[in-house]
């Protein structure tokens, strides 16, 4: 049965839609937006085979959720989503790269993983990511998938301070019950970073606690991408119903 359609718009110009790619010259503008965002500006070490684009082994299981703006004709925000079964046919979830995920094996067979989500730079108001929710919620709910996990990378520009002081701040009131932690197989080295400073929580894991998100577990380094990662992880069915009213009411 062919994926469903997915599509919004918001009424405010440039007109926004949400959908799935549907071809292969859509991935690649996702990939395009995903190499300007970060390589070009954050400066990302990424070993693609092709100039000017961000592709991994996992792009061609993954489903890929793009925000365009109807105006240009352009690609301004994008999500990759990978499915518990292409999970299993590539031998594991992208994130098990950064994390061992041996406590959550019991939770795999509906666990759905997103990640690379990136936003152009003229467009970071709000209204893509809530599309981009929008969009995810209607793919969850086609599915019906039980769990959602990602990564929520946060800049190392000042040596991992920032990211240490997120994770004791979210630790006190988001973090997961122990049956759900994963383990950092390059961690953060919290120990010689000072996290007391007052931080602002950055939007995309602000929408991740809004619906309920937990925080699993202490932050891994990416030296790739020069960012702590957090794992989140979302149950479906323990979402917070007033986002998920928000985001399933079609």
């Amino acid at each position: 049965m062919p994926d469903p359609q997915i599509h919004a718009q918001t009424r405010s110009k440039p007109r926004l839609c949400v959908s799935l790619a549907r071809a292969s010259g859509e991935v690649r503008e996702a990939q395009r937006l995903r190499y300007k965002v970060f390589a070009e500006e954050m400066g990302a070490r990424l070993a693609s085979r092709e100039a000017g684009l961000d592709e991994d082994v996992f792009d061609a299981y993954c489903d890929h959720l793009l925000v365009r703006d109807n105006g240009s004709g352009e690609v301004i925000g994008t999500y990759r989503i990978l499915p518990p079964h292409r999970a299993r046919q590539i031998g594991g979830y992208y994130s098990e790269q950064e994390f061992d995920f041996t406590r959550l094996a019991h939770l795999r067979p509906g666990m759905v993983e997103i990640g690379r989500s990136c936003v152009h730079p003229d467009y970071r108001g709000g209204a893509v990511i809530t599309l981009l929710w929008s969009g995810l919620a209607d793919y969850l709910r086609a599915r019906d998938y039980s769990y959602l996990i990602g990564c929520a990378s946060v800049s190392m520009d000042d040596g991992g301070h920032t990211a240490a002081s997120l994770y004791n701040t979210l630790a006190q009131t988001r973090l997961a019950p122990v049956e759900w932690h994963v383990f950092p197989r390059n961690p953060l080295a919290l120990g010689q970073l000072d996290g007391s400073r007052q931080v602002a929580i950055p939007p995309l894991i602000k929408g991740y606690l809004r619906v309920g998100a937990y925080v699993c577990g202490e932050p891994a380094w990416d030296a790739d991408f020069n960012t702590a990662d957090l794992m989140l992880l979302l149950s479906i069915k323990q979402m917070n119903q007033l986002y998920a009213r928000h985001f399933m009411s079609k």
